[in-house]
């Protein structure tokens, strides 16, 4: 008779650890980019606590991405994937045309504030933690229950739906995005934050690919610190070209 009651209980526990981490997620996001409430230290001090209450679930670091065994994959595949961003950023900017995407209202800094919010704010502040959560500590709970290709569709979806409330703003901060919007009308913010989803969506699932095949986190958070970090760089030479 209680046999029953306890393989319900360890169904509900893996329903119970997603449902946490989803709540931090959603926490952090609104705390974030509606109460502005987020200060830079808080993100790496939740991706520990993250890590931790994974662990206390059972995963080991092989499943977080994190161990020791697959470090040097995970540079090679980061490396690789930072080679790629920069040349694909480099022909953007040498191209008029997609030289606009660079231009965003939101960094354009002088050259001290670029170099901080590039290998500071964006590190620190946003790869670590959403790294950690999307495809460490998420990835690992989805994978001890569904397939890696499930693994990577369900964290991408989320991880493209968590730059929903980011994206608001986009398509009057971005010259580019706002041009490509402009007939749009009322409805430019909404295709814009439809947009956006759609990019990051894909971006998780190319930072999931890199993952999957390096089985280390480190090799998708290199590919995400490239793809934010080098954009505010390369739209330093952007708005100088721009005059």
């Amino acid at each position: 008779m209680t046999a029953a009651p306890a393989v319900a209980g360890r169904r509900l526990r893996p329903a119970v650890g997603l449902a946490i981490v989803l709540l931090v997620l959603i926490g952090v996001n609104v705390a974030t980019h509606v109460v502005h409430a987020f200060a830079l230290w808080v993100g790496p001090l939740l991706a520990v606590a993250l890590v931790l209450f994974a662990r206390r679930a059972g995963l080991n670091w092989s499943q977080l991405g994190l161990s020791r065994r697959h470090l040097w994959s995970g540079v090679k595949w980061g490396l690789l994937a930072v080679a790629v961003v920069g040349a694909v950023y480099v022909v953007g900017i040498l191209v008029p045309l997609t030289r606009v995407a660079f231009l965003d209202s939101r960094y354009h800094l002088a050259v001290s504030g670029a170099l901080f919010t590039a290998f500071v704010v964006i590190p620190v502040g946003t790869v670590v933690f959403e790294e950690v959560a999307f495809r460490s500590v998420l990835w690992g709970l989805l994978s001890r229950h569904v397939a890696t290709w499930r693994v990577m569709v369900i964290s991408s979806l989320l991880f493209g739906l968590w730059h929903v409330l980011p994206s608001l703003h986009l398509a009057s901060a971005n010259r580019g995005v706002g041009d490509a919007l402009r007939s749009a009308g009322g409805m430019s913010a909404v295709l814009a934050v439809a947009g956006a989803v759609l990019v990051t969506t894909i971006g998780g699932l190319i930072a999931g690919e890199l993952r999957r095949r390096s089985g280390s986190v480190l090799a998708s958070a290199a590919m995400h610190w490239a793809t934010n970090s080098l954009g505010v760089l390369f739209g330093l030479v952007a708005w100088q070209l721009a005059g």
